[in-house]
């Protein structure tokens, strides 16, 4: 073999093992790559609806922090203890409806509710019918959600609880109608927020 050939000898041998050298490299790193922890996605989807169902756990027991006013004043009771029952809170003013402060009607005046309750236009079938439609659908959603909270407690989910919290004033034709559209709604169960003579709000 001549020098020259021998130097070409040695070259491609270099180059083999050069080659050989990179393609370790390169296996060794997509190895690396491929084993690669990614998050753990459904873990982090527990811990987020643990923390949702604690926060609206959380807002349902606020309602005994009730601003009172002209539109507003609740019920005075001898009744003793604090607010302990949960449910969907259902707020009678002398002007509006609310689900959980969240307007849904506006009530026209006293006369009226005492005769025919809200208007005739909120109703199913007329002034006569008991059914306040715009209350109805609110509750069908707020049920769902409460539905959904009471399964994530391993709580008995046929029915939902509410807390009325009505003005001392309120007509019985207009509490009749929203106790009957609550019952329509799945809501088996009420709790009537009043005053203690303390001053103190509390579920009766």
């Amino acid at each position: 073999m001549t020098e020259s050939a021998g130097r070409q000898h040695h070259r491609d041998k270099a180059a083999v093992s050069k080659y050989k050298s990179e393609l370790r490299k390169a296996i060794r790193r997509n190895k690396a790559e491929q084993e690669i922890n990614f998050l753990n996605i459904t873990a982090m989807l527990d811990i987020m609806t643990i923390i949702l169902v604690f926060l609206l756990k959380t807002m349902g027991e606020s309602t005994a922090s009730i601003p009172q006013g002209d539109d507003l004043r609740l019920p005075i009771s001898d009744v003793s203890g604090g607010p302990t029952a949960d449910g969907v809170p259902v707020t009678i003013s002398k002007t509006q409806i609310l689900v959980d402060s969240n307007q849904v009607v506006n009530l026209p005046g006293r006369e009226s509710l005492v005769q025919s309750g809200v208007g005739a236009q909120y109703k199913r079938s007329g002034a006569n019918d008991m059914y306040i439609v715009p209350l109805g659908n609110t509750l069908q959603e707020a049920r769902r959600l409460d539905r959904m909270i009471l399964e994530a407690q391993g709580k008995n989910s046929s029915m939902s609880e509410a807390i009325i919290i009505a003005d001392r004033t309120t007509p019985f034709r207009l509490l009749a109608e929203v106790l009957f559209t609550l019952g329509d709604s799945e809501f088996g169960k009420f709790h009537l927020m009043v005053l203690q003579k303390g001053g103190t709000a509390t579920v009766d």
